[in-house]
């Protein structure tokens, strides 16, 4: 056979055995082929062989075959071993290729540079670190310990598994560092949440920065809400050869949003050169994030005439923006969209649709959604729960996380400020001051502030004024402007003048910029009947340059949202329409 021709039959070869949907049957074939060409002597068709085995063979038939291969060849190379360890690192079996490792050792076969980066790969996979750590060792003892691969594999291994001592470590004391090393460490950094440590790693970057490098600080200016760094990013971006490509565009939308800059996001957006679903579905969400849901929802209709199928994060940012608005309509929509696609739910989309019912009123749908999840985490359960707090069903949400626990399912901080919120919307006051307690004591999950104002509210709202204000005083953090106003919310319900004004002075002192403080400290005096301290307090706040925030309520009617603003005068006509329009509804329903 000649060179070419043999060449041609390799890569015809291999093309079938990338196939996807290649049978174990059709693989056996090829491996004849292979064998009886004469092909596996060639050390890359070997090695391209040997990558492909966990995919098509299990464990012992791909180890018999790298050790036919070996007797044929007459002697013993890491190569193959490499591309089988390689092969199963990116597989669903990561350890085999700390296996494949082991039984290389065992049968006298040396690690070359290349083996420790795949097999610690398999360690990041596999989540290894006391393997990574026997790795390292190996690698120091066979004088591979500064090899510039090696120890990018470990200082990455080191961080994406949380060692991130170890790995700074390892990263200070390498005699040379190339973009792959600060990169590496860069990305692991914002995996693990630590975005300043990793804003500061690349601003003393002595190297020449990549695409990935640009995409990962991207990522972590946007969830740090730095948009003055991310803006210094963009520039560099833009300056850099790569250019504004789609994945750095993404980046860039993604952290403009992160940091509730719209307008920049809009611009980006328009001056991509091609948009795929990660464009779309990153602008979608960043707008639900920023309390524009109509524009979540108008943005989706263009996605769709853009010929932009949606996927489950899509529709899960829509039915978040559907649940804002109270569009029931639309929400429904998204469901039968889903049904009608034949879209595979996962935990996120049913989640995302409980939570829409809930929210538009609809608990019953709500219920079972929830009930038909194939599969569901701590956000489904708090959805649920959330939902039968809302709708003022305390028992029923007590009911739903001892569910919850009994199947092992460890509550979280969200899951505990639900069935707070439950317990004070029901009025169930011991059940509230165990749960606050078990938050603590059971689970180890110290109270955020909102739910000392869950607490509050509870107490407040059943008369237990002097408890919730011992309990404010307790507080680890100083209490802000919604729970001194739950608390002066109660006293004015119960009567109570000298709390109230004491409430006051809080509010005053803590908070002279809050709007919010003014307003309730105008409607106290005007529920004592105090008109002239009521007008002091409104010249006050126009002095400061200090607004009340404007009310909005939002009506559905055949499927269109309208927003009704308190004091806003154009399209008064229209409004007043829908509005009698809503009431005819309303009258015709109750005759019904």
């Amino acid at each position: 056979m000649s060179v070419a021709s043999g060449q041609a039959l390799h890569a015809a070869l291999l093309r079938l055995l990338r196939r996807p949907r290649s049978s174990r049957r059709c693989f056996q074939r090829i491996h004849a082929l292979l064998l009886t060409s004469g092909l596996t002597v060639d050390s890359f068709a070997a090695a391209d062989l040997a990558a492909l085995l966990p995919a098509c063979l299990p464990p012992p038939a791909a180890f018999a075959t790298i050790n036919h291969i070996h007797r044929i060849r007459r002697y013993r190379f890491p190569l193959l071993f490499n591309s089988l360890i390689s092969g199963y690192a990116r597989s669903d079996r990561p350890n085999l290729g700390i296996a494949v490792y082991k039984t290389m050792l065992a049968d006298g076969i040396f690690p070359d540079h290349y083996t420790f980066p795949v097999v610690l790969k398999s360690c990041i996979e596999f989540s290894g670190v006391a393997e990574a750590k026997q790795i390292h060792g190996a690698s120091v003892k066979l004088c591979f310990a500064s090899d510039l691969f090696v120890q990018n594999a470990l200082v990455h291994v080191y961080a994406i598994c949380r060692e991130y001592d170890d790995a700074r470590v390892l990263f200070d004391e390498m005699p040379l560092r190339d973009v792959v090393s600060w990169t590496g460490l860069i990305s692991a950094y914002v995996k693990g949440g630590l975005y300043r440590e990793a804003l500061q790693l690349f601003s003393s970057m002595d190297v020449a920065r990549n695409a990935a490098t640009f995409v990962s600080i991207l990522v972590a200016c946007g969830r740090f809400g730095d948009l003055n760094g991310g803006q210094m990013v963009h520039a560099l971006v833009l300056k850099h050869e790569c250019g504004l490509n789609l994945v750095a565009g993404n980046a860039l939308l993604d952290m403009y949003l992160k940091c509730e800059s719209l307008a920049e996001a809009k611009q980006i957006f328009d001056e991509l050169p091609e948009r795929d679903i990660v464009s779309w579905t990153s602008f979608i969400s960043g707008l639900v994030q920023c309390k524009q849901p109509e524009q979540a929802i108008d943005m989706f209709a263009s996605m769709r005439a853009s010929g932009v199928e949606p996927d489950n994060v899509t529709l899960s940012s829509v039915l978040s923006a559907c649940a804002s608005l109270g569009s029931l309509c639309s929400g429904r929509w998204v469901h039968e969209y889903i049904h009608r696609n034949g879209i595979k739910w996962d935990v996120h989309l049913g989640t995302a649709l409980v939570d829409m019912y809930a929210k538009c009123g609809c608990l019953d749908i709500a219920l079972n959604t929830f009930s038909e999840m194939p599969f569901k985490n701590v956000s489904s359960w708090n959805a649920v729960i959330g939902a039968l707090a809302m709708h003022g069903h305390g028992r029923e949400a007590l009911g739903y996380f001892e569910q919850m626990v009994g199947i092992g399912m460890n509550p979280n901080e969200v899951t505990f400020l639900a069935i707070l919120s439950a317990c004070s919307h029901s009025g169930l006051v011991e059940e509230g001051r165990c749960s606050f307690n078990l938050m603590t004591e059971s689970y180890n999950l110290p109270p955020w502030i909102e739910h000392y104002g869950c607490m509050v509210d509870l107490l407040g709202r059943t008369g237990l004024l002097e408890e919730a204000y011992k309990l404010i005083q307790t507080m680890p953090m100083r209490p802000d402007v919604h729970i001194w106003g739950a608390l002066l919310g109660a006293c004015k319900a119960h009567g109570n003048q000298d709390l109230l004004q004491e409430i006051l002075n809080h509010l005053l002192k803590l908070e002279p910029h809050e709007t919010g403080v003014y307003v309730l400290l105008s409607n106290a005096y005007a529920a004592r009947g105090r008109w002239a301290d009521v007008t002091r307090v409104r010249k006050l706040m126009r002095q400061k340059g200090i607004k009340k925030e404007t009310g909005i309520s939002i009506v559905e009617v055949d499927g269109e949202a309208h927003k009704f603003v308190v004091g806003e005068l154009q399209n008064l006509q229209e409004d007043i329409l829908v509005a009698s329009y809503t009431l005819d509804k309303l009258l015709q329903l109750d005759d019904l």
